[in-house]
């Protein structure tokens, strides 16, 4: 019991000491981190109040290279850029879904950050670019936004095709769509490389596209996103140019397991979503 009390008494000095040696070294007067807000722009502002307040998505213009592929040659928007693309993609994704899907549609199944990058995302085949990426359904990137030209309509197509995709992933990572179905129509014809050959010859295959030869995914978010794309005499064009009658009833058979999908899983009538989107890209032309 003796041997304890001491054993206590000697922690108690060595503590002591301790505090007396701290109390002479030198304390650090004032901290070096930045706790300044950021005053906010107009741009802000309006992304607060189109994004982040209704929707909550925030919107990265600025640049961050923790977001942003560090082997690539990427580079920020033009400043003048950034709303803009935001208010295409805001007309023809965000207020089409909202209108047919209902107004919290977005609000519920969103990503809740877009990245945007001012130049091409060159892949390594030096063929291919790529347009855009949806990271866990939460952040999508979205590049060449410099190029985006409002008044012209396969420009505005080209990066509307980018959300359109992609949100096509979220939706099915919410909930997901007949891949036993989907992988009987065209079972040997995907590829690691698809862009080995062009769309012509792709949809030859039974694909809507190139791109969609990469996997069932792939495929689905793509015949999903051009159709969303395209007006209805558009796409029957598109299906009458195909040379090949069992490409046009395979492309057929997964068009209707997408319009199915949007019914049985989120009540959408995918045509009406496609006449208002067209009726969404007629008006950010003319605007």
């Amino acid at each position: 019991m003796k041997i304890i009390k001491q054993y206590k008494k000697l922690v108690l000095a060595v503590g002591i000491i301790a505090l007396a040696s701290c109390a002479h070294e030198d304390q650090p007067n004032e901290s070096y981190l930045d706790f300044t807000q950021k005053v906010k722009t107009p741009l802000d502002i309006w992304i607060d109040q189109n994004y982040i307040d209704p929707y909550n998505i925030s919107v990265q213009y600025e640049w961050n290279q923790n977001v942003i592929e560090q082997n690539r040659f990427l580079y920020p928007p033009a400043i003048e850029k950034v709303q803009p693309a935001l208010e295409i993609i805001k007309k023809i994704w965000i207020d089409s879904y909202s209108v047919i899907g209902g107004k919290d549609f977005v609000k519920i199944i969103a990503p809740r950050d877009f990245v945007l990058v001012g130049g091409v995302n060159v892949n390594p085949d030096d063929v291919s670019n790529t347009l855009g990426l949806a990271e866990g359904g939460k952040r999508i990137s979205l590049f060449q936004v410099d190029y985006v030209n409002k008044s012209n309509r396969a420009s505005v197509t080209q990066f509307v095709h980018t959300i359109q995709h992609e949100y096509v992933h979220i939706l099915n990572q919410t909930k997901p769509f007949d891949v036993e179905s989907w992988a009987k129509i065209t079972p040997n014809d995907y590829s690691s490389n698809p862009f080995s050959i062009s769309d012509t010859e792709a949809r030859k295959l039974g694909f809507i596209s190139a791109y969609a030869r990469s996997n069932y995914t792939e495929d689905f978010a793509e015949t999903a996103a051009i159709i969303l794309l395209m007006s209805k005499a558009e796409y029957d064009a598109l299906l009458a140019s195909i040379t090949v009658p069992a490409a046009v009833t395979a492309i057929k058979k997964k068009e209707a397991i997408v319009v199915q999908y949007y019914r049985d899983a989120f009540n959408i009538d995918f045509y009406a979503l496609r006449d208002e989107a067209q009726k969404n890209t007629t008006a950010v032309l003319n605007n």
